[in-house]
């Protein structure tokens, strides 16, 4: 018979308490709060698992800052300690979820993305328009104000059905509260404010994936839908039929108001020909080609240039804006931008012309 696996032990022991603060730390060494952590790393890692063990651990209350993009979002930010326990969560109970997730469920999932749901989407166009020879409609829809409307009582029942240690179950609670009391709770009664998760956190964005997954699979097994993409609150469905398309919005708000206790965003969901411009993951997506979002290169240019005063002021260094702009030349490539990338890579040429990364050395001496 095999041996019931002890999800505490898992959760609290030196190994992933240990794996745990490397992925917390990632990308993040420099910053002030890791190096306070870590200069007595081995004391701090013991007396949170002391905290936890003792069912004493308590997380701080989150720091909230404001973003201003295409929106206003508020987003939330965890100590960092605390985020080490959300990771230690989430190493022990995501393998257990990600069994139940739909293969086309795209964020915040090993091996998926939004690049890879683009190019889902792709295959799916050329499936459903027979190669551009047949009509193909696109339902394209998202969830009003998802993240603020998550209902937390619902939420623990459908991480009940998987996860029955109880210990565990007092960790997610611990961490939904705070959350929540964040947002405008409070009081000791664990959902005393019932809906919400803030944007930022590991787990909200895992939390969501789980909550969205009860979605996935009424889409996918009851109304029986094959092409069908999910990236967070956003999805797509193609069809060959309008009609059809209609019918399965009435069905999914109706599911997700009796179900879940969320809805559809009503200016946000519409039903669109192929042939018209589709935006789907910061692409404006055509049959035969893609854009980016006019947005995208905006937001980086005058990133750049906050990038450029600080590197004056000697508060950054070139890797940084290397690291930068690699990523976003990595991003942009996957859309019809060749004009576009060449004339931004004169330019940090021109700014940068005695300059080379810590990567571009490494690289330069693997070849010799």
């Amino acid at each position: 018979m095999m041996k019931q696996r002890d999800l505490w032990q898992e959760l609290c022991s030196h190994e992933n308490l240990y794996l745990a603060y490397k992925k917390a730390r990632k990308h993040k060494t420099t910053k002030d709060y890791v190096i306070e952590f870590e200069r007595d790393l081995q004391n701090n890692l013991n007396l949170l698992r002391s905290e936890l063990l003792l069912h004493c651990y308590r997380p701080k209350p989150l720091v909230n800052f404001i973003i201003r993009d295409s929106k206003t979002r508020k987003i939330s930010k965890s100590d960092f300690r605390d985020r080490i326990v959300h990771h230690a969560l989430c190493n022990i109970i995501e393998p257990i979820f990600e069994n139940t997730f739909i293969y086309d469920s795209f964020a915040n999932r090993i091996g998926k993305g939004t690049l890879k749901a683009i190019k889902r989407f792709d295959y799916f166009k050329r499936k459903v328009s027979k190669n551009n020879t047949m009509p193909c409609y696109v339902l394209k829809a998202d969830i009003k104000k998802y993240f603020e409307n998550v209902n937390l009582p619902i939420l623990m029942e459908i991480i009940k059905r998987k996860i029955k240690d109880s210990k565990v179950l007092w960790l997610i609670r611990k961490i939904l509260k705070n959350c929540a009391s964040q947002l405008g709770g409070g009081g000791e009664s664990l959902f005393t404010y019932k809906k919400g998760m803030p944007l930022g956190n590991l787990t909200s964005q895992f939390f969501a994936n789980i909550y969205l997954n009860e979605l996935d699979n009424f889409i996918k097994y009851n109304l029986q839908v094959k092409y069908y993409i999910r990236y967070v609150d956003d999805f797509v469905i193609l069809h060959s039929e309008k009609d059809t398309l209609q019918d399965y919005i009435c069905k999914i708000n109706k599911f997700l108001r009796q179900r879940l206790s969320i809805e559809l965003h009503p200016d946000k969901s519409k039903i669109i020909t192929l042939k018209h411009r589709l935006t789907f993951l910061g692409f404006r997506v055509f049959y035969y080609h893609r854009l980016l979002k006019k947005s995208n290169p905006r937001k980086m240019k005058s990133k750049f240039e906050v990038l450029k005063k600080e590197y004056k002021d000697k508060r950054i260094d070139y890797d940084t804006i290397y690291d930068f702009f690699e990523g976003w030349f990595a991003y942009a490539k996957h859309a019809n931008t060749y004009k576009l990338r060449k004339k931004i890579a004169v330019e940090i040429g021109k700014e940068f012309t005695n300059e080379i990364s810590t990567k571009e050395i490494n690289r330069m001496s693997k070849r010799s």
